[in-house]
């Protein structure tokens, strides 16, 4: 059915998720335009689809004919854009309300949320579903080798999506299949504690409906708490025999690959291999598994899914060898994340860890100080580089410095070095041969990995 009178328009349209968002509605006919900070390879693979993309953004965009547009929680009350919509009474909805109403017309819709995780737990669930021949409908907060994109249309009953608690987005969803790997302090910003955390994963979870399924982790502290009054069927995965879903058996290899046996409601189910190195991964492809097998999807689907996985840009990527030392690069920017991603790194044989820490925003380092503090234990030496602002701006009362001095304070070897040019060059001084080098962070940090490799 075409929709060639509605003229979409994304402010942000460059960002992953709103792309494929942009991309859906190109598929169901709409016209659909929009604008972006400067040019990428995501708005380049739109302009090719026929999108028009403006660069910068002015309230001259916004024509006439423009039906709807749509924006995302970082775009502020006062971007030009957004107010000449609402001058000329054009309707605006955010990106989390548009991915909602996209999902309602998908009866095997899956959403992932959680603290962390919720990338690679999507693209297992999206592997064991493409493996399963399902053509199901994919987006993805991260570049998924298999499709080469953050994106797939499919034309079936079958959707994947990450759910993001910020700023309450994942309320506007209602999958037949919801899922939780964590429940943590981040967002702060938004949510303030950690009680108001919970309570929105409990309204996400209230959002399944009764023929549904929610899969959550035992690992949540009082999980009972956020499932006990649901309509739909519930249920667990972890390392206990007391869950639903259970891995036991784990074997690690030397390069941090794992084998496991997974069993079912206390029966053995599967032998799985996967390419991720860490316990955490055992879990999220758990999770993919209790999500895709309520659809009655095969164990050798999940299997062959899983072990077709060779995860996702930015989550625990290798990114090659100089000089005998491998550089890993991981996007974990919270201090469970970093902790999950050196405990995976431990597993991978090396003389020496050095982790070079880039803090993603000022409020997250701030509130999340001193846990940050005492993340870096299995690493062998720190590097903090400057705090990477994102969508805040700098009022002085934390920098980076201080936080490799509360690394330090934990017994741990850390320096301050924030220029990015400075921390190559002490590392090309300094990592010798059978070392690992792990760039860490959610800004711009891998770029220092991409060039000690040049």
């Amino acid at each position: 059915m075409a929709h060639t009178n509605e003229h979409i328009y994304f402010i942000g349209i460059g960002g992953i998720s709103m792309s494929g968002l942009a991309e859906i509605l190109v598929d169901r006919g709409f016209r659909v335009s929009g604008t972006d900070v400067k040019q990428s390879d995501v708005t380049k693979r739109l302009e090719e689809k026929g999108i028009q993309i403006h660069y910068g953004h002015s309230k001259e965009n916004i024509t006439d004919d423009v039906t709807l547009v749509v924006y995302t929680a970082a775009i502020r009350e006062d971007n030009p854009e957004l107010l000449a919509a609402k001058e000329k009474n054009i309707p605006t909805m955010d990106r989390a309300h548009l991915l909602g109403q996209i999902m309602r017309d998908y009866p095997k819709a899956i959403a992932v949320s959680g603290t962390h995780g919720k990338t690679t737990t999507t693209s297992m669930v999206s592997e064991i579903l493409l493996a399963a021949d399902t053509d199901p409908t994919i987006t993805v907060g991260g570049i998924l080798s298999t499709i080469g994109s953050n994106i797939k249309i499919g034309h079936s009953p079958y959707f994947v999506a990450e759910a993001c608690e910020y700023f309450d987005s994942f309320l506007q969803f209602s999958p037949a299949v919801g899922v939780i790997l964590n429940v943590e302090s981040d967002h702060l910003d938004y949510f303030k504690n950690l009680e108001n955390i919970r309570h929105s994963f409990h309204k996400f979870a209230q959002r399944i409906p009764k023929n549904g399924l929610l899969v959550i982790s035992e690992a949540i502290e009082d999980y009972t708490q956020l499932t006990e009054d649901l309509a739909c069927r519930v249920e667990t995965f972890g390392l206990s025999d007391a869950c639903t879903w259970y891995a036991k058996n784990i074997v690690y290899q030397a390069d941090g690959k794992s084998r496991f046996d997974v069993y079912h409601k206390g029966g053995f189910w599967g032998n799985v291999a996967l390419h991720l190195p860490g316990a955490h991964n055992i879990t999220n492809a758990l999770a993919a598994i209790a999500a895709t097998s309520y659809f009655d999807i095969s164990a050798q689907d999940c299997i062959q899914g899983l072990l077709h996985y060779h995860g996702t840009q930015r989550r625990f990527q290798f990114k090659g060898k100089r000089d005998g030392v491998t550089v890993v690069d991981d996007y974990a920017h919270h201090p469970t994340e970093i902790k999950a991603a050196l405990a995976a790194a431990k597993n991978v044989a090396h003389q020496k860890m050095w982790c070079v820490f880039q803090p993603h925003t000022y409020s997250r380092t701030k509130f999340l100080f001193d846990e940050f503090g005492e993340a870096f234990s299995d690493a062998d030496e720190i590097i903090v580089a400057d705090i990477f602002a994102a969508r805040e701006a700098d009022d002085g009362s934390i920098c980076a410095a201080d936080l490799a001095k509360r690394i330090a304070h934990s017994g741990k070897k850390a320096a301050y070095i924030g220029d990015f040019a400075a921390v190559e060059a002490y590392l090309r001084q300094n990592c010798k041969k059978d070392d690992l080098l792990l760039t860490i962070g959610a800004g711009d940090v891998y770029k220092i990995g991409e060039n000690f490799l040049k």
